[in-house]
């Protein structure tokens, strides 16, 4: 009786482990899916007239009623989406695979598909009326949610590299090379982005640097380049196979 109760406590762990890789794989493809998804800008400056004005950035032509706009804001909220279950299946791997970014990096999936349900309600970029009307608080409700979700989309996911610089300190793997390289693009970037704003002036062009730069952070994280999916899948592989070793021996 004793080793016959024991046999299955053997199979589940096995079972918990290439579940476990699975998840790791799921993460990987579905994370890569919500990316592509949200690097839909890529294809603006083939359509004519899609961006009139290099001046705008990408979510002017998001506002509501212009030609595309409701095509890209589902792009944006699915690419949240799949963002924000990529993250959950790596997180269910287990604490210690997440690393002190991994929260920050859920909250930026949230606001990154929370700007595709709330959309600009004017093009404020290439509007001097829309402007105005955005300063003196003039605009609906969604109008200033499309803009705090954009303020937390570029904050949580810069806290996360902050995070992510101090855990790989002294780490000469991939992932850390990769974080510390965003978080100096970020220290010329930022003031960049400012000046594009205030001054509203060149903001397709420096808003890209930002998008590349998240999509680098994300596929880091969930590829964690040189760094421990390999561990992960070795982890796993090494409980499955004490658990099968086990399991043997007590069939044995």
């Amino acid at each position: 009786m004793g080793s016959a109760e024991q046999r299955p406590t053997g199979s589940d762990r096995g079972g918990h482990g290439a579940s476990h890789e699975w998840r790791l794989g799921a993460s990987e493809v579905v994370g890569v899916a919500g990316l592509v998804l949200y690097n839909w800008w890529v294809v603006v400056p083939f359509v004519h007239g899609m961006l009139p004005s290099d001046n705008g950035f990408f979510s002017d032509i998001e506002a509501s009623g212009l030609p595309h706009a409701t095509l890209l804001q589902h792009l944006d909220l699915l690419s949240g989406i799949l963002l924000l279950a990529a993250l959950a299946l790596r997180g269910s791997i287990g604490r210690q695979y997440r690393g002190r970014e991994w929260g920050w990096l859920v909250g930026f999936a949230i606001a990154a598909g929370a700007g595709g349900k709330f959309s600009y309600a004017c093009s404020s970029g290439l509007s001097a009326v829309c402007r105005a009307q955005e300063r003196r608080l003039q605009l609906p409700l969604h109008h200033y949610v499309h803009m705090l979700s954009g303020v937390l989309e570029f904050a949580t996911i810069t806290t996360a590299v902050v995070l992510a610089v101090r855990r790989t300190r002294g780490q000469r793997t991939g992932s850390a090379i990769v974080y510390r390289s965003v978080l100096r693009i970020f220290t010329f970037a930022y003031p960049l982005l400012g000046l594009a704003y205030l001054t509203d002036r060149l903001g397709a062009f420096i808003e890209p640097v930002f998008f590349l730069t998240f999509t680098v952070i994300v596929v880091t994280h969930l590829f964690q380049a040189g760094g421990n999916n390999g561990e992960i899948r070795s982890d796993l592989g090494t409980r499955r196979a004490t658990s099968l070793g086990r399991r043997d021996a007590t069939v044995g």
